[in-house]
């Protein structure tokens, strides 16, 4: 244990609880969890209405689906898969749907155009299994750059639906570690079995920080209910938000973590919903219409998912952040325009309405999830190197090889809050 962590903690009189966690996201519920379980009070600030943070399962349009976080990953180690158990909640295997087509521009994609793309896909994984990274970290672009520029775009294509980010964006050691295994789906919504397992937790809604100060002996945190002071804190928000300045901290952050905020981007994946009422097209539910005419357009459909009157749209990286920007209106224009072309004008008269809960610009999030930038693989465990010993930065951002999941949020938060139960009391 390093010497900043033997930090006595002042006594519970001086402070309304020992530990102070901003986010009510997987992070956050895991840290209070194992805090309460320490015997120690924590207070979870959440700055939304709901609890969940990223997990988010939406019933705007009726038929609810998961609009943010959607598969268990990884699910041999993931937590998640005891934690549904111990609440009842089924999480069975991913369904291969019913089927799958691709397009180019609403057009059907010629045979040859969809050979040369099959054979594009995997090259990551092929070269991932033969390059040297120890001694120089690349881009995933740089990875795949003997592939030429008809190929190469589409090779990482891939990513804009599963990093959400740009391959010159990402690095290849962080990409090459991150963990894989079974998925798991929660047909209830993973956002729903997220909020559940606040259940019991001192959450305290509509409570953004806005300061964090540590530089006395604990903390205190400002709130729009007034000043909350605590022995230590574990800030479980975005990066995105830690990178817009969302919240102060007197004083400022160290500088290595300031330059771990540096390396590490925010992934733009995003998913737009549309009800659709009436005929179905003869469409099988569960069918995916993949739009692949420019690689760094990708959109995939997910037409009536689970016999759902819904479609949602899955596209990520520059062109999700130019629609986010554009707003709800213009997506729905945007998605029609693809969809009338793929089935037919009617289409249009059978949408009733879109959900667009809209990462990239939502204040609260500023992206889906972290993306290392090149070369700076090292900017996770970094960042969630303790700060003057009572303060912790924890989520998918410092996950390791866990990132970009719930469970890995999970897994961070679990690491902090032992880190601030081993100080002594």
């Amino acid at each position: 244990m390093s010497a900043s962590l033997a930090l006595p903690m002042r006594g519970a009189s001086a402070a309304e609880a020992d530990v102070i966690i901003i986010g009510a996201g997987a992070a956050g519920l895991a840290a209070a969890h194992d805090l309460k379980a320490a015997g120690r009070r924590a207070i979870v600030l959440e700055a939304r209405d709901r609890v969940g943070g990223r997990a988010f399962t939406d019933t705007s349009l009726g038929p609810a689906y998961d609009a943010g976080a959607m598969f268990i990953h990884w699910a041999e180690r993931n937590p998640w898969v005891q934690i549904a158990r111990d609440l009842g909640i089924a999480t069975p295997g991913e369904s291969w749907g019913g089927g799958f087509r691709v397009f180019a521009d609403g057009r059907p994609m010629a045979d040859a155009d969809r050979q040369k793309r099959r054979g594009a896909f995997g090259q990551i994984d092929r070269r991932l299994e033969t390059v040297d990274l120890t001694k120089r970290d690349l881009s995933v672009k740089d990875l795949l750059g003997d592939l030429g520029p008809d190929l190469a775009p589409i090779a990482s294509s891939g990513l804009l639906l599963s990093i959400g980010e740009e391959s010159d964006r990402i690095s290849a050691r962080d990409y090459q570690r991150l963990w894989s295994g079974d998925d798991l789906l929660v047909p209830s919504g993973y956002g729903h079995l997220v909020a559940r397992h606040g259940a019991g937790l001192d959450i305290r809604l509509n409570q953004p920080a806005s300061e964090i100060r540590w530089d006395g002996p604990g903390v205190a945190v400002t709130t729009p209910s007034g000043t909350l002071r605590a022995n230590a804190c574990i800030v479980t928000v975005p990066v995105g938000v830690l990178k817009a300045g969302a919240i102060r901290f007197t004083p400022e952050l160290p500088a290595r973590n300031r330059d771990a905020l540096d390396g590490i981007g925010m992934g733009a994946l995003t998913k737009i919903a549309l009800k659709v009422e009436g005929d179905r097209f003869g469409i099988t539910p569960g069918t995916s219409f993949l739009e692949a005419g420019s690689p760094s357009r990708l959109m995939n459909f997910d037409l009536f998912p689970e016999d759902k009157d819904l479609i949602v749209a899955y596209c990520g990286g520059d062109h999700a952040r130019e629609l986010s920007a554009a707003g709800p209106d213009a997506a729905r224009d945007h998605l029609t325009e693809l969809l009338t072309k793929m089935i037919g004008a009617d289409i249009g008269k059978a949408i009733t309405g879109i959900s667009f809960p809209a990462w990239w610009t939502d204040p609260f999030s500023r992206g889906s999830y972290s993306v290392c930038l090149p070369g700076r693989e090292a900017a996770r465990e970094q960042l969630a190197e303790p700060i003057g010993g009572r303060l912790f930065i924890a989520g998918e951002a410092t996950a390791g090889g866990g990132a970009m999941t719930v469970g890995g949020a999970t897994l961070a938060g679990r690491a902090a809050a032992a880190a601030v139960a081993r100080i002594k009391a």
